[in-house]
């Protein structure tokens, strides 16, 4: 700490401190149009000048460090003059256009003129006349506006790490652009807006068809229903509508949004969102009251429940919906209808995530925080596409490369980061065990690995070192098609990394053998000590808003929340307590069984919540199959989805920012959700239709208001013992919570692993279960796209981003094309065991000879109606990376 003086009052600041973050500390505003904190310094505007005792010019406070002694005075005249000079050089060519200005009323150009007293231009002479750049579907680029402060420049080179876009020329021809003049369109814009959020003026702006000022909207502070990073952000609200985004400075996103997070909003107030109960008669839908849908559905349960029992029934939750409704979901599965035959999308995306990482850790989620990122010694990227998938993520990974920070970077496809990475292995798909295993076999006979920690903290060790001793890199680089130098690589890069984190998705988890892939990587990490420390661990990307949560709530067939086993008497005696019902301890059937079941059957009724099969399971035709053969489906959602045109009765939800709650993001934080606008028409938040439901089938436990659900679930769920809406008011807290006064817990197994030792296992290497043959040449893999979200039920009705992404394709690699005489864009058709259908071809050096890739998220040309249904046999997940298929050109 240092000793200064700021307008004649001594204070303490600790001595790394800048003058404005001193006097901003204090609760002294100093005007600045080019700072911001997250960004190095760089004092481009100079309006933050103040006077420095003994310093003969004025000094830019942003850049300045404090010093002992040091007398700094903020509001001279000679400041205020030096200031108001300042702005009358910067309006000097600056359109006076305040009236009409989208930005009036939040221009801080045209705040501190006006505090100044600056009315009229003083300096008159040549002004900017630059051509307005409307390429960008979201925002467009006035550099008319523009004040060269930086900040847009700063913020995409040192935040979101894309830097797209810089200054050009010099002097009063200053201005920023695109690489070579081309515009946004031919650059490396990813679309985040982060730019057009930080713009002080008016020169970065969103594209509005209403054509208003956003200062005449309020903001409502809620968290993003995308993927599972859990950004926070500002809904703008005005006459009922949402009308644009603003990002919030929550801890995992700092300030930060992706193209979906802050443009991608306008599903909300879409014209196609469903307004009423929709009933299914003589084979065509029609609108119906509340009273009239609840009466046929719970008629229907009744029957059905009197002739086939209890377990004819089956539920999809949702992980697009919070945790109280998830948590209401289950409930009404198991204390009224009285099964455990309740799951959701986690099934098919990170099930054996929570069944390696339980086995192995004690606890099936991520170790550690999103914000640790940023200290990592080395990053190991697995199975995520993560600047697309989980692009905040990305953004903060590559701030980590900036401070020296190494990368590791092993997927099937070269993916973005891969640019930047100091290893990239370009492995097949579903080789990620024997990629593991070779890198653990270099650590072995290296005797880099933790001797110290293994012994005191972790059993097991000899028995999986019997299968990776004999693995050689070799066998490794063989089967992965990459060279064994390279493993080798990264393998001693990550062994001598004091922090390296682990970050991996889908590409390693929806295999036939996903849980032993996930196995394999807590092998890796206990190994080199890596479990149980900051900036470290094993950190599964969870790929929706909520998939963390509605586990947590026990969206689960085998769990109640908290992952308590429904087949433990005790658990059994507490949650009979609880609920005050007699219920199941037989494990229920997860999504693939309930479908078998369905096809076969003897499931007879399905409630499918916010959930859209058709489109995002593998082998449609077998959904499609199993839910046309239903006694009754019921589903409940925001739009008419391709799994509704299939439904007897149809429910309209409420979205995220019609209704209060809460989620769980990817790193256990839970936090708040809050309600900006009215639900359209007659559509019902989740919660309370849930409610409804369990009331008329006789179950009446009322709630009148989502908090109170969530006292329950603490009541019940020893993770969440101590969380409840107060203490999560201004930033969510991390589970476990145990008590009302835990802080959070900020990365697991500290001191001592969750099962008290570390298990490591023996993973041996598997086949994929379905070859390619001379009919079916190609492997398919499968995934996401920056511009789009699971089934496009949300981002299917934001134009913007279907202009960016508005069809389904397969990539190939030039030589795949030139094999089967494909051109890029023409029509293919493409086959596996399961099914054929047609999709555009993309030619693409990212992918290798044999290997295909398409994105999953189109009903038409659906990836999914080619996956493959073999299942992992501990956690029931689909092998939807890997298939067999033959690509020809459509006729």
């Amino acid at each position: 700490m240092v000793s200064i003086i700021i307008n004649g009052n001594k204070v303490q600041v600790p001595k790394n401190y800048t003058v404005l973050k001193a006097c901003k500390d204090n609760g002294i505003d100093i005007p600045t149009l080019c700072h911001d904190d997250r960004l190095e310094p760089h004092a481009a505007c100079r309006l933050c000048i103040v006077e420095i005792k003994g310093m003969k010019n004025l000094a830019t406070s942003c850049s300045t460090k404090v010093a002992d002694g040091m007398e700094v005075f903020t509001n001279t005249k000679r400041v205020r003059e030096a200031r108001k000079e300042i702005l009358n050089l910067m309006i000097s060519n600056h359109p006076m256009e305040c009236l009409t200005c989208e930005k009036s009323g939040e221009c801080k150009l045209q705040d501190y003129c006006e505090e100044l007293g600056i009315g009229e231009v003083k300096y008159k002479g040549e002004t900017k006349n630059y051509p307005i750049d409307y390429s960008n579907p979201f925002y467009y680029n006035d550099q008319n506006k523009c004040i060269s402060c930086g900040k847009c420049v700063k913020v995409c080179e040192e935040l979101q790490c894309t830097s797209a876009i810089s200054f050009s020329d010099r002097g009063f021809y200053t201005h920023v652009t695109h690489p070579f003049e081309k515009g946004m369109e031919h650059s490396d814009c990813v679309s985040c807006g982060n730019c057009v959020s930080v713009c002080p003026v008016g020169a970065l702006m969103p594209k509005s068809k209403e054509n208003l000022r956003l200062s005449t909207t309020k903001r409502v502070r809620t968290t993003c229903s995308y993927c599972g990073v859990g950004c926070q952000m500002d809904l703008r609200v005005k006459e009922n509508k949402v009308v644009g985004v603003d990002p919030a400075f929550g801890p995992s996103n700092n300030g930060l949004l992706c193209v979906k997070g802050k443009f991608g909003y306008k599903f909300i107030n879409h014209p196609d969102r469903l307004k009423t109960p929709l009933i299914k008669k003589d084979g065509k839908f029609k609108s119906a009251t509340w009273d009239e849908a609840y009466e046929i559905i719970t008629n229907k349960i009744n029957e059905i429940k009197e002739k086939y029992g209890s377990d004819a029934f089956a539920g999809l939750s949702s992980a697009r919906c919070t945790n109280e409704e998830n948590y209401l979901m289950q409930k009404l599965f198991r204390a009224v209808i009285g099964t455990n035959n309740i799951d959701h999308c986690a099934r098919l995306c990170h099930s054996s995530t929570v069944a390696g990482l339980a086995t192995t850790l004690g606890s099936g989620a991520m170790t550690n925080s999103i914000g640790e990122i940023l200290n990592a010694d080395v990053i190991f990227v697995t199975g995520s596409n993560t600047t697309e998938n989980h692009p905040v993520i990305g953004s903060q990974m590559r701030q980590a490369l900036r401070k020296g920070a190494k990368l590791i970077v092993a997927d099937p496809r070269k993916i973005d980061l891969a640019k930047d990475a100091e290893v990239f292995l370009q492995i097949k798909p579903g080789t990620n065990v024997a990629l593991l295993n070779g890198m653990m076999n270099v650590i072995l006979k290296e005797e880099l690995y933790n001797k110290d920690y293994i012994e005191s903290k972790t059993e097991n060790f000899e028995e999986a070192v019997e299968v990776i001793r004999d693995f050689s890199v070799e066998r490794a680089a063989e089967i992965c098609g990459v060279n064994s130098e390279d493993i080798r690589k990264a393998a001693r890069l990550y062994a001598k990394a004091d922090r390296a984190g682990i970050f991996y998705a889908m590409g390693i988890t929806q295999h036939s053998s996903g849980t032993h892939h996930v196995m394999a990587i807590a092998n890796l990490a206990m190994m080199c000590g890596n479990i149980g420390k900051e900036s470290a661990g094993v950190n599964p990307l969870r790929g929706q808003n909520n998939v963390q949560g509605a586990c947590d709530m026990a969206a689960l067939p085998g769990d109640f929340p908290g992952y308590q086993k429904v087949s433990e008497p005790e658990v059994l005696e507490k949650f009979e307590r609880a609920w005050g019902v007699k219920l199941s301890d037989k494990p229920g059937l997860t999504i693939p069984k309930m479908m078998d079941g369905a096809a076969l059957g003897y499931v007879k009724f399905m409630y499918i919540m916010g959930e859209n099969p058709m489109v995002s399971d593998p082998n449609i035709n077998h959904i499609r199959e199993a839910l046309q053969n239903l006694d009754f489906l019921l589903v409940q959602d925001i739009f008419f989805t391709e799994t509704a045109e299939l439904a007897d009765v149809v429910l309209p939800a409420a979205c995220f920012a019609e209704k209060d709650g809460t989620f769980t993001n990817t790193e256990r934080r839970v936090q708040r959700v809050r309600k900006a606008v009215d639900a359209p028409g007659e559509a019902k938040a989740d919660w309370l239709i849930l409610i409804e439901l369990m009331d008329r089938l006789g179950y009446k436990r009322g709630y009148n208001h989502p908090s109170e659900i969530m006292d329950e679930i603490a009541s019940v769920t020893p993770q969440y013992g101590g969380i409840s809406y107060d203490r999560i008011e201004e930033t969510g807290l991390q589970w476990p919570c145990p008590t009302k006064d835990h802080p959070g817990t900020k990365y697991l197994h500290k001191g001592s692993f969750v099962r008290g030792k570390g298990l490591f296992m023996p993973i041996s290497y598997e086949e994929s279960a379905e070859k390619t043959d001379e009919k079916y040449p190609f492997v398919l893999t499968t995934g996401r796209i920056i511009y789009h979200y699971h089934t496009r039920t949300m981002t299917g009705r934001v134009e913007e981003l279907n202009q960016m992404a508005p069809e389904s394709y397969i990539e190939i690699s030039p030589a795949t094309a030139d094999k089967i005489g494909v051109q890029d864009g023409e029509e293919v058709r493409v086959s596996s065991r399961r099914g054929i259908i047609t999709t555009k071809a993309k030619v693409t050096d990212i992918i290798e000879d044999g290997v295909v890739f398409m994105p999953f998220h189109y009903a038409k040309g659906a990836a999914n109606v080619l996956t493959n249904t073999e299942l992992d046999p501990i956690s029931n997940i689909p092998e939807l990376k890997v298939c067999a298929v033959s690509i020809e050109k459509a006729v």
